[in-house]
């Protein structure tokens, strides 16, 4: 016959088992980082934004974007070289905007859509995202 401390024993061996496995599974889609620790196409490493910096222009690809939700700041760069700095928060209601699809800025909150200049392709939001000054400094880009 089986103890009662050592079945409830055993009961919590088995729950933290558990927690630590689902937790290892977390595929992190919850996340509002756009960020991926997966190498970008074609297998080259992509150099991590510089000291000050909030990226590397590496790590912004022409033709698109980047969310970066920590600075509250979409970088684009519609052509090589030109980099524009935008507000994260879609002029709809404020949410974040969630993902770039090629050239275009998703707000998952209710399906506006931008430009890689802000201004609005799709509502239900009325106004571009604001413009937000940032410059290149060596390989990094900055905001301000």
């Amino acid at each position: 016959m089986t103890s009662r401390r050592a079945l409830l024993g055993a009961a919590g061996g088995l729950s933290a088992l558990a927690v630590g496995a689902l937790t290892g599974c977390s595929s992190g889609a919850g996340s509002r980082d756009s960020r991926s620790s997966a190498p970008p196409a074609g297998g080259a490493s992509v150099p991590p934004a510089p000291p000050g910096a909030v990226a590397s222009t590496a790590e912004i690809p022409v033709g698109s974007g980047k969310i970066l939700p920590a600075a509250q700041l979409v970088v684009t760069q519609p052509t090589a070289g030109e980099f524009v700095g935008l507000s994260a928060f879609c002029t709809h209601q404020g949410c974040i905007v969630s993902q770039l699809r090629g050239s275009t800025i998703v707000c998952g909150c209710h399906g506006s859509q931008f430009g890689l200049d802000g201004v609005v392709q799709k509502g239900p939001a009325d106004k571009p995202l604001e413009k937000i000054p940032v410059r290149v400094e060596g390989d990094g880009i900055v905001k301000g």
